[in-house]
């Protein structure tokens, strides 16, 4: 069948969780079926990786997204004055509505892919053009959920009140768009749930849903070869634009990481990931940026850490994190809707003196530390493979094109 999959971020290369979800969706559904992407590009996005898209992909179409803060606040007036929640309203781009008014009334689509939340006002929009067409949208996350748990635990009143009623907005949003849909697929059954329980949210009916989860391709990974197995290295690695990863590795580095030091003088914490928040600096305290290739700090890693107390879905640094055989810390949160075993592949801490004094057994105890990373190995091969997961997809095309007929 011919395909239109929208896309909020161009999914390649994989550097970031929803690129790693859209990549090997894409790669899927390209195998039995005709893909046109359509997706929204930024100044840094490269001309080879859009070339690489389009070698599987039977059309690739782009639209620049722009974001300044002066744009932000026009769209925060907005959001005020239309009771939309703010981070809906500043994708709401013209240029990608005229490129899906173009394709839809030139080509005919059977089925319309939104990847993401964001993107789902645009499948609604490609359906009104097209009635015919079944739309189909992929919940990376229980949106409400970030900025709700962000809001719970933030210290500025100011942006506790921005995100609260960002929360209430999207309380009411997304259950509403998610009806709206022929079929809904989730990454984790707790997002559904959350997302279920809404008030009003099953006022038209339970929401047609899969649950499928983010899945990497780790057997074209090779696990790391840890240089030292007294390596005293802390590593963090996310973006840190995304809000979520910026408060859990400040988290960290104030709370926690002076716990280790205190017991390890010779740790040291690394940050890898663009746009690094300020107060991050400190003694033993290094911060590389954005890096291509991380392994070098990665042969160094003692300890792995996902110190997240906000977000929703899957958190990807985990599965990388286990493709490359590494010991994970995290928070419940960080490892929520990962099929976890505490002490057996991952370490789970909530709280700053319990975190610190998991990451120090990972420092003392090499043993320990191998056989978590080696049981993460063995998770991921056999539970997030995406050749192996991702056939469920089919099942979902196949429902959604049977309801059709």
């Amino acid at each position: 069948m011919h395909i239109l999959f929208l896309s909020q971020v161009l999914p390649y290369p994989i550097d970031a969780g929803p690129k790693m979800r859209s990549y090997f969706v894409l790669r899927h559904l390209a195998q039995k079926h005709q893909v046109t992407l359509l997706t929204f590009v930024r100044d840094t996005d490269r001309r080879e990786d859009i070339a690489h898209l389009a070698e599987f992909c039977h059309a690739v179409h782009t639209v620049p997204m722009r974001r300044t803060r002066v744009r932000d606040v026009k769209f925060l007036i907005q959001s005020l004055l239309t009771q939309q929640p703010f981070l809906i309203i500043r994708d709401q781009i013209p240029e990608m509505n005229e490129k899906i008014r173009q394709l839809v009334t030139s080509e005919a689509f059977e089925v319309v892919h939104a990847d993401q939340l964001w993107m789902a006002q645009y499948a609604l929009k490609a359906k009104d053009l097209s009635p015919s067409s079944k739309i189909i949208v992929d919940q990376h996350n229980a949106v409400y959920l970030i900025p709700r748990r962000l809001a719970e635990s933030d210290s500025n009143p100011l942006k506790q009140r921005f995100l609260a009623r960002e929360a209430k907005l999207l309380t009411r949003y997304e259950p509403e768009i998610c009806h709206r849909f022929d079929h809904v697929v989730w990454v984790t059954k707790e997002d559904y749930q959350a997302v279920a329980a809404l008030p009003g949210s099953n006022a038209n009916g339970q929401i047609s849903s899969t649950v499928i989860p983010i899945c990497a391709n780790p057997a074209q990974v090779k696990p790391v070869e840890r240089i030292s197995s007294q390596s005293c290295r802390i590593t963090f690695l996310g973006g840190l634009h995304w809000p979520p990863n910026a408060q859990g590795i400040l988290w960290f580095a104030k709370q926690v990481f002076p716990r280790v030091k205190a017991e390890i003088p010779e740790a040291v914490l690394t940050v890898i990931g663009k746009n690094p928040p300020a107060g991050l600096e400190g003694e033993g305290v290094e911060i590389t940026g954005y890096v291509v290739d991380p392994v070098p700090y990665l042969t160094e890693t003692a300890a792995f850490i996902v110190p997240l107390h906000a977000g929703g879905g899957m958190r990807v640094k985990i599965l990388d994190a286990w493709s490359w055989g590494l010991p994970v810390v995290s928070t419940t949160i960080g490892a929520e809707g990962i099929e976890t075993e505490p002490g057996k592949n991952i370490l789970i801490a909530d709280t700053a003196e319990t975190f610190a004094q998991a990451v120090i057994r990972c420092l003392r105890e090499p043993e320990l530390a191998q056989l978590l990373g080696q049981n993460g190995r063995q998770t991921i091969l056999e539970k997030y493979n995406w050749q192996v997961i991702y056939p469920a997809w089919d099942e979902v095309y196949n429902r959604v094109i049977r309801a059709k007929n």
